[in-house]
């Protein structure tokens, strides 16, 4: 019979190096900093020995209150240049863009919904909003969730 896991989260200064260094080198290469273990682990200052030994049990844990996620529904008209106003918008704004879905448009108009990470609080969310909907096209905003 297999041993049930057991998970612990702790604050990062109360774990040895080691641990904390694995993650790091983790990480490196998860986002393709580093191209290779031997890369990751000597940019992390880790033995490939400690890397192979904790990589499997070590994870960091992302906070989701450090973003807030907001989706956005908009009816757009359908311009050339519409959705790349709308894209360059967030940006501006510190939006992280998730995901974008548009429709066809018919009869000059398109739907459009798009998912952000915003970091900074509800006060940026409702400037974002606010500059989102002053855009010339924009028909109609909708805050699906956030």
């Amino acid at each position: 019979m297999q041993e049930k896991l057991k998970f612990y989260l702790v604050e990062q200064s109360a774990l040895p190096p080691v641990i904390v260094k694995v993650a790091e080198a983790m990480q490196n290469l998860e986002s393709g900093r580093c191209e290779s273990v031997g890369d990751a682990v000597r940019e992390a200052g880790i033995s490939r020995s400690a890397f192979y030994k904790y990589r499997d049990y070590v994870r960091p844990f992302y906070d989701a209150t450090a973003s807030e996620m907001l989706t956005l529904h908009l009816v757009l008209e359908d311009s050339p240049g519409m959705l790349s106003s709308l894209l360059a918008a967030l940006s501006a704004k510190g939006a992280n863009i998730l995901t974008i879905n548009q429709s066809i448009p018919i009869g000059g108009i398109a739907s459009v919904t798009v998912s952000v990470s915003l970091s900074g609080g509800t006060s940026k969310v409702g400037e974002l909003v606010d500059s989102v909907r002053g855009l010339r096209g924009v028909t109609k905003l909708e805050l699906v969730s956030g």
